[in-house]
């Protein structure tokens, strides 16, 4: 008993949350960069340690990312899914510390934002280019 392939949905349905999961992924990618950036270099008490060390550990899987995120490839939003989540658990993991919650908060928040946005953004791309190859 085999199983009929669900129906791709149309263009003009797919069209316009491509964008928008784009625009959004973006969006928390560079604020996630900005909030990495700017607390280290403002409000993070490093105990000595040279920021430009800490920024370049933090912020290393982002810009490798960036490239792919940029152009809109679908596979660079898939990776940046798995990425995302170690911000994510260090985000909830600072927000328990009262000196570091609002960071904490904000960084889950983005990360959350990015990981949802990025896996609608490849899941919407492959069924656009599926359906433009002609299936």
């Amino acid at each position: 008993m085999a199983k009929t392939p669900k129906p791709l949905p149309a263009l003009s349905w797919l069209a316009p949350r491509l964008a928008l999961s784009r625009a959004l992924s973006l969006l928390s990618f560079v604020g996630l960069a900005l909030l990495l950036l700017i607390w280290n270099l403002v409000y993070a008490d490093l105990h000595g340690a040279r920021p430009w060390v800490i920024l370049s550990i933090e912020l290393a899987p982002l810009l490798i990312l960036a490239p792919g995120l940029l152009l809109g490839s679908a596979r660079a939003h898939a990776w940046t899914c798995f990425v995302v989540n170690l911000y994510f658990i260090k985000g909830v993991l600072a927000a328990f510390d009262p000196s570091r919650s609002r960071l904490g908060w904000i960084e889950a928040l983005l990360s959350l934002t990015l990981f949802c946005a990025a896996l609608l953004y490849t899941r919407w791309r492959f069924q656009y280019d599926r359906k433009l190859a002609g299936e």
